[in-house]
């Protein structure tokens, strides 16, 4: 299959399943979240930026030690973000009020972009609160980290045949099997910077910490609203964005902002075998080609060293018939002077031998 064949296929199937059926990937009807659900409550103003947190989650993981150590803070210096081996990060920003820290995970939205975008529903947001990701039904295709506002979900290579997406669940698994009460970071946070519980009563705490000191924080639950609202909630002494947080992104869920762009969504499950297999015909047809041009290749090779060696051997042949043509030359001038010269020692010898006769002849006249 060539590529002109494969797109002219995807656009006749993309006309039909559009045709057929309406989109329905993002739907706009509000949720207010799951009765009863948890989350965790970040208190920014008591956070001393200890890592003890990132420790916690790194520890009920089962994750790598970090290239650095948990004790060595000078990595507060540089801005990071989650990653395969870190579900959770803590940085440090510098403002107003001097440093102040932000710990970065999944935010495990009421309305999960990424659970939207997904085609094959590898996210849920589940009733305890947590954002769930089943890795066994993910093809791989990342909406999901395209679609999530707060850019948390990274893509694991290390097994280059199960690639995953990975983020922090909120200790979920561990919870519900009854290894720990409260997410591993949270039961590591020596300054109650992080507290565990029904989402309504954090926010009831958050509000009436902020009412206690209205000089310290301010007057915004950061998560209450924002995208529709969210499983982990902030508070903090100074502006949002001052810490790296956005303040564009409104109260409407991820889902009902992208409903537009996620509108082709449903196409992808019914499109998908036909890209497939337009994907490994076109891989399949660059194969061949590349066969073909690497058997050329080598002809062409051979051919053009075949050629070289018949010329040196040509070339060969005629110095060392030039060489023969010459000893035999040669030769045959060696054997003449050779000649020429014993017939000229001959002829001398000859004419010395008669005059010794002559002589003798006249000596024995004159006796």
């Amino acid at each position: 299959m060539n590529r002109r064949k494969f797109l002219g296929l995807m656009g006749a199937a993309g006309v039909s399943a559009t045709l057929g059926k309406k989109a329905e990937a993002a739907g706009n009807v509000s949720f207010d979240g799951y009765p009863g659900s948890k989350g965790v409550l970040f208190d920014a103003t008591r956070c001393i930026g200890c890592r003890k947190c990132e420790v916690g989650c790194n520890e009920i993981n089962g994750l790598p030690a970090p290239e650095k150590p948990f004790d060595d803070l000078t990595v507060l210096d540089t801005e990071r973000r989650t990653e395969n081996e870190a579900y959770t990060v803590v940085n440090k920003y510098e403002t107003g009020k001097g440093s102040v820290f932000r710990k970065i995970q999944c935010m495990h939205c009421l309305e999960p972009a990424c659970a939207s975008a997904c085609f094959v529903s590898a996210f849920r947001k589940q009733p305890s609160g947590a954002v769930s990701y089943d890795e066994s039904v993910c093809v791989g295709c990342r909406y999901c980290m395209v679609a999530c506002p707060f850019e948390v979900p990274t893509y694991s290579y290390n097994d280059p045949i199960t690639p995953k997406v990975i983020k922090c669940h909120l200790c979920e698994p561990h919870i519900q099997s009854g290894k720990v009460e409260v997410p591993g970071c949270v039961g590591k946070c020596p300054k109650e910077a992080l507290v565990y519980g029904e989402r309504s009563e954090l926010i009831r705490i958050a509000r009436r910490r902020i009412e206690a000191h209205p000089e310290r924080y301010v007057d915004h639950i950061y998560g209450e609203r924002e995208m529709g609202g969210t499983s982990w909630l902030y508070l903090s002494g100074v502006p949002f964005g001052e810490l790296g947080m956005r303040e564009d992104l409104g109260t409407h869920s991820g889902p009902e902002l992208t409903s537009g762009a996620l509108s082709v969504v449903p196409m992808v499950p019914a499109l998908w075998p036909l890209l497939l297999a337009g994907v490994y015909g076109m891989t399949k047809r660059q194969h061949k080609i590349a066969d073909n041009e690497k058997a050329d290749a080598v002809a062409e090779a051979i051919a053009t060293t075949q050629a070289e060696a018949d010329t040196k051997l040509k070339a060969a042949m005629q110095r060392a018939q030039s060489d023969k043509e010459a000893t035999v030359k040669r030769e045959v001038e060696k054997a003449r002077q050779e000649a020429i010269r014993e017939a000229e020692e001959a002829a001398r010898a000859a004419a010395e031998g008669d005059d010794n006769a002559d002589n003798g002849e006249k000596e024995e006249e004159g006796a």
